[in-house]
C-alpha cells in the first residue's frame, strides 16, 4: 500500500525541521570563523561539520524508519558510525567557505559540488550498512537525479546565502532561506537513493539484531535535535558574551582616551589620531596644523575662587575651543590648563592665522563664575603654532608647538606665534643645561660664594649669605639667574636645595673649627617649602656637623611665603622648634597680610634691592624703606637692607636705622677660602673688620 500524505506528513516535518536547523546551525557557526583567530576558527569549523554531519545522518536513520518495509532494518555499528563520520567531514570540507572574506563563483560551485556530492555518497554507506539482502540492485539514473538534486540544492542555498551577506541592510533572512534551501536538498537526495536502491527488491537485514534501527530513532529525532538546538544556543550565548566584552573594551578604550573633566580627547588619542593624519597627509601631499593652547595666569583662579570654579572655566575653555574645531578636527586638553587642536583640512598659514586670531578672541571673552555672587573673570591665552610637515614630522610637531607657546608666552601672553626653528634651539640648550646640571649635583661641581652682611653702626662684618655658583666645565662660571629656574622646572630644586644646606653647615663647621663663628644664611624655595621633611632635614645637617642652630639662617622670600599662608605658618612652625634664625627676604615685594606676618616667627626683614636702589633719587623710595624698618621695629624685628652699592644709599639706612647691610659696596660674593682669609688674615678692605663676637666662643646674646 502506498503511503499517503497524511502519513507522510510527520516524516517531512520532522526530518524537513532536523535538515533545514542543521543547515542554519552550520552556516551560523560556519561564518565566525571570518572574525576568528587560526585555532578558535578552527573550533567553529568544527562544530559546523558536527550540525551538518548529524542532521544528515539523522534524515537517512529517520527516512528509513518511516519506509514501510515487510522486513525489520539493523545497522552495523562501524558502518553506521562510519556514515556519520563522513557526513561530518564533507560538512567542514563544504562549509568552509562560509567563513571567508573573499568568494568566487568557482568556490561556490567547487563548495557546493562537494557537498552535494558528500550528501549521496553519506546516504550510500549509510544504506550499505545495513547489509541488505540479497543486495543492492543500484539504479544509474536515479543515483544521478539524486547527485544532481544535493548538487543543484547546495549550490542554490550556498548562493543565496552569499548574497545575502552582502545584503546587511535587507530585511530578507537569508540565511533563513538559504538553510531551508539546504534542508530540502537533503530530503530530496535522501529520497533519490532511497529510489535508486531498490528497497522493495530486497527481503531482509543481516544486522536487524546488531542495531535495531528502532534502537536509534529516538537519537535521531529527539537526540539530534537536543545536540543542534544546544549548539545554537551556545553560540548564539557566546557570541553575545563575545560582543559584549567588545563594546566593554570599545568603551574602556574610549573613556581611556577622554579627558574625563572636559570630555575632550586626551594625549593618548591625540597620539593616535595625530599618527593616522598624517600618513594621510603624506599619501595626499596635504599640510596639517598643531595650534598649543596655555591659559595665561589660570592658577590664581583656583587659588582665589577653589578648584570646582576652576573646573568649570576650564569645561568652559573646552566648549569654546570644540565650537572652532572643524569637521575631522581634534580639541584636545593636555594637561590642567593646556589644550591643543589638530586641524586637518589642509590649511594654510593664513588660515590657521585666522583661526588662531578667532580663537584668542573667544577665549578673550569673559567667563561667567558662580562664587558667593555671581561675576565674571576675563582669561587671556599664549598659543604656539606648528605645521606638518613643514616645522618637522609627526614625532616633534608637539614639542615644536609647545616651543612656540613659549615663545609666544615670553612675549606677554594674549597672542599667537608660529614655531620657528630658533626656538628649538632654546629648549635643547636647556635640556643639555640640564644634563650637565644633574652631572654637576654629583660630580661636586657646585660652590657656594659667600656675600657678607655688615652691622650698620659700626661698618663690623656679622654673617654671610651663602649663594650658589657653577664652575661649569666648558662654559665657564654659569649664573644661578641661569640654572635655578632650568632646575625649578625639570624638578632638580629640591636636591639642589638640600645641597645647599647640608654645604652651608659643613662650612660653618670648618670655619669654626678655624675658629671663626660666621652666621651663614640660606634661600629657601617655594618647591623646598613643599617638603614635608624640611624642618627634619635642616635638624639632621645642624646635628651632623654640630652646629648651633641660630647661626643658620633660612631666608625666604615675602612672595613664597605668603603663597600660602596657613601652610607657611605650619612650615615656619616647625623651623621655629629646629631653632634656625628665620628672614623674611625680597620685602616689599608682596602682598602680605600684617595680621599674618605678626603671627610669623621670624626674627628679620630684608627690604629688596628694587627699593634701596632708588634711595637718594626717589623720594617715595626713601619714605618705603623708612616705613618698613619702623614696621620691623614696631614687630621686634631686624632689618637687613641688600643691594647697597653707594655711600649716599648707606648713609640713608644709617640714618633710617638700618640694623644691617649687604652688598656690592662692601664686597662681592667671595669663595668660602676668600672670605677665611680674609678674616684670619686681614686681607680685606681696610676700613671693614668681623665682629669680635664671631671670634669668641658662642654666646646666645652675642648671635643677634
Amino acid at each position: 500500500m502506498a503511503p499517503t500524505l497524511t502519513s507522510l506528513a510527520p516524516w517531512l516535518l520532522l526530518t524537513g525541521l532536523i535538515a533545514s536547523l542543521s543547515a542554519y546551525v552550520a552556516l551560523d557557526l560556519g561564518k565566525r570563523m571570518r572574525s576568528a583567530e587560526l585555532a578558535e576558527g578552527r573550533q567553529w569549523l568544527l562544530g559546523s561539520g558536527l550540525a551538518w554531519g548529524t542532521g544528515v545522518w539523522s534524515v537517512h536513520v529517520l527516512s528509513m524508519s518511516f519506509e514501510s518495509l515487510p522486513y525489520p532494518v539493523g545497522y552495523h555499528p562501524v558502518g553506521v558510525f562510519s556514515a556519520w563520520l563522513a557526513a561530518v567531514g564533507v560538512g567542514m570540507a563544504g562549509f568552509r567557505t562560509v567563513g571567508q572574506h573573499d568568494i568566487t563563483l568557482t568556490g561556490v560551485l567547487g563548495a557546493a559540488g562537494g557537498v552535494g556530492l558528500g550528501l549521496v555518497a553519506t546516504q550510500l554507506v549509510a544504506m550499505l550498512s545495513m547489509g541488505l539482502q540479497p543486495g543492492f540492485s543500484w539504479d544509474g539514473p536515479g543515483l544521478l537525479q539524486a547527485l544532481l538534486a544535493g548538487i543543484g540544492g547546495s549550490t542554490f542555498g550556498l548562493g543565496l546565502w552569499f548574497y545575502g551577506r552582502n545584503q546587511p541592510d535587507s530585511r530578507v533572512p537569508w540565511n533563513m532561506v538559504s538553510a531551508l534551501s539546504m534542508g530540502i536538498a537533503v530530503l530530496v537526495s535522501q529520497e533519490g537513493v532511497m529510489n535508486a536502491a531498490g528497497l522493495t527488491g530486497q527481503v531482509g537485514s543481516a544486522y536487524r539484531d546488531v542495531l535495531p534501527s528502532s534502537a536509534i530513532v529516538s537519537l535521531a529525532s529527539v537526540g539530534t535535535l537536543m545536540f543542534v538546538l544546544a549548539m545554537l544556543v551556545s553560540s548564539r550565548l557566546e557570541e553575545h558574551t563575545r560582543e559584549s566584552l567588545s563594546q566593554a573594551k570599545t568603551e574602556l578604550r574610549h573613556q581611556s582616551q577622554r579627558d574625563p573633566l572636559t570630555r575632550l580627547a586626551n594625549r593618548a588619542a591625540f597620539e593616535l589620531r595625530l599618527d593616522e593624519v598624517s600618513r594621510l597627509a603624506d599619501v595626499a601631499q596635504t599640510r596639517l596644523a598643531l595650534l598649543y593652547i596655555d591659559i595665561d595666569g589660570f592658577k590664581p583662579i583656583n587659588d582665589s575662587y577653589g578648584h570646582p570654579v576652576g573646573d568649570s572655566i576650564l569645561r568652559a575653555v573646552a566648549a569654546r575651543l570644540g565650537s572652532v574645531a572643524g569637521p575631522g578636527d581634534l580639541p584636545v586638553r593636555l594637561s590642567a590648563d593646556e589644550f591643543l587642536l589638530l586641524v586637518v583640512d589642509n590649511p594654510s598659514r593664513g588660515d590657521v592665522a585666522q583661526r588662531a586670531a578667532a580663537l584668542l578672541e573667544l577665549l578673550n571673552q569673559p567667563f561667567q563664575i558662580e562664587s558667593r555672587d555671581t561675576r565674571e573673570v576675563v582669561l587671556t591665552a599664549s598659543m604656539g603654532v606648528a605645521m606638518y610637515p613643514d616645522d618637522g614630522g609627526a614625532a616633534k610637531l608637539l614639542a615644536n608647538a609647545d616651543a612656540a607657546m613659549n615663545a609666544a608666552k615670553g612675549a606677554g601672553g594674549s597672542t599667537y606665534c608660529f614655531y620657528e626653528p630658533r626656538m628649538s634651539t632654546g629648549a635643547r640648550e636647556q635640556v643639555d643645561l640640564l644634563n650637565d646640571l644633574r652631572r654637576a649635583l654629583a660630580n661636586r661641581e657646585l660652590e657656594l660664594y659667600y656675600q657678607p652682611k655688615v652691622h650698620a653702626p659700626s661698618g663690623e662684618i656679622t654673617g654671610a649669605e651663602a649663594l650658589m655658583r657653577w664652575h661649569h666645565p666648558t662654559r665657564g662660571m654659569i649664573s644661578p639667574a641661569v640654572f635655578i629656574p632650568i632646575a625649578e622646572r625639570f624638578g632638580l630644586i629640591n636636591p639642589l636645595g638640600n645641597w645647599v644646606i647640608d654645604e652651608a653647615c659643613r662650612q660653618a663647621r670648618a670655619w669654626r673649627d678655624e675658629g671663626l663663628r660666621m652666621r651663614v644664611a640660606v634661600n629657601l624655595s617655594v618647591y623646598q617649602l613643599r617638603q614635608a621633611d624640611l624642618a627634619e632635614r635642616i635638624g639632621e645637617a645642624l646635628q651632623r656637623y654640630n652646629i648651633n642652630p641660630k647661626l643658620l639662617t633660612c631666608e625666604i622670600t615675602e612672595s613664597v611665603a605668603m603663597e600660602d599662608a596657613v601652610e607657611t605658618m605650619k612650615v615656619f612652625d616647625r623651623l621655629a622648634q629646629v631653632g634656625v634664625h628665620i628672614s623674611i627676604d625680597d620685602f616689599g615685594t608682596g602682598y602680605s597680610s600684617l595680621s599674618y606676618l605678626r603671627k610669623l616667627p621670624a626674627e628679620e626683614l630684608k627690604i629688596d634691592r628694587s627699593f634701596v636702589q632708588d634711595l637718594g633719587i626717589n623720594e617715595d623710595a626713601e619714605r618705603v624703606v623708612d616705613a618698613v624698618i619702623k614696621l620691623a621695629q614696631a614687630l621686634q624685628l631686624k632689618v637687613v637692607a641688600e643691594g647697597v652699592e653707594t655711600e649716599q644709599q648707606y648713609a640713608i639706612l644709617r640714618a633710617l636705622g638700618c640694623d644691617e647691610l649687604q652688598g656690592y659696596l662692601f664686597a662681592k660674593p667671595m669663595s668660602a677660602r676668600t672670605l677665611s682669609l680674609w678674616a684670619m688674615n686681614d686681607i680685606g678692605p681696610k676700613d671693614m673688620d668681623f665682629r669680635e663676637s664671631l671670634y669668641g666662643d658662642t654666646r646666645m646674646a652675642e648671635l643677634h
